[in-house]
């Protein structure tokens, strides 16, 4: 492999570069929930009706802002741990992959939850895009064919799994089900369309 100046392995600098990378996007992308979620408090709450309104046309604007609000500071704080560790595992493969994984899982989940959720409910929250990130860590080392990938997909299904089952089943009116599950088959299907050639020999 080849080496900068001071001997360090050009791809070790990389890897640490990205890890950076993934690092400062994911907390800033978690502080910029907690200040969004500050300023609807300050509002009275009115950024609330800005999430995804089933079957009405202005629901759909509510797609690309729905995973950015809040019900609540208990709503961020469930959020905020799992978005930051799976985020950050994800965007280690890079942040324009990265990116472009969230806008699919948000566009898919978005349409889904505002096509079969009930009438008249308003959905918002980032779980959608946690279980997209889920069910795409998950696939992606079987899609890719790599072991570590694997290896990572499995102790993420460890350590969340029984929550992210528990999240699609309808059980709890208050939760969005709808947004869970349709996050979840958004990121699997996200892995077959980001995914890396598989490594040779």
């Amino acid at each position: 492999m080849a080496e900068t100046g001071g001997g360090v392995r050009l791809d070790e600098w990389r890897q640490a570069d990205r890890a950076k990378a993934a690092a400062q996007l994911m907390l800033g992308w978690v502080a910029l929930l907690w200040l969004i979620e500050l300023a609807d408090l300050a509002t009275g709450h009115a950024l609330d009706a800005y999430g995804i309104t089933a079957r009405t046309a202005d629901g759909l604007t509510g797609i690309p802002l729905a995973p950015f609000l809040h019900f609540g500071f208990d709503h961020v704080a469930s959020n905020s741990v799992p978005l930051l560790v799976l985020g950050f595992v994800a965007a280690l493969s890079g942040i324009r992959r990265f990116l472009a994984l969230c806008a699919v899982v948000v566009l898919v989940d978005g349409l889904g939850v505002w096509l079969v959720s009930p009438s008249g409910t308003v959905t918002a929250g980032a779980s959608g895009l946690v279980f997209g990130l889920f069910g795409y860590l998950l696939a992606r080392g079987f899609v890719e064919r790599r072991p570590l990938g694997v290896l990572v997909g499995l102790a993420i299904a460890a350590y969340w799994g029984t929550v992210i089952v528990t999240g699609i089943l309808p059980t709890d009116s208050a939760v969005s089900w709808q947004a869970h599950l349709f996050g979840l088959l958004a990121g699997t299907a996200a892995a077959f369309r980001f995914r890396r050639p598989a490594p040779r020999g």
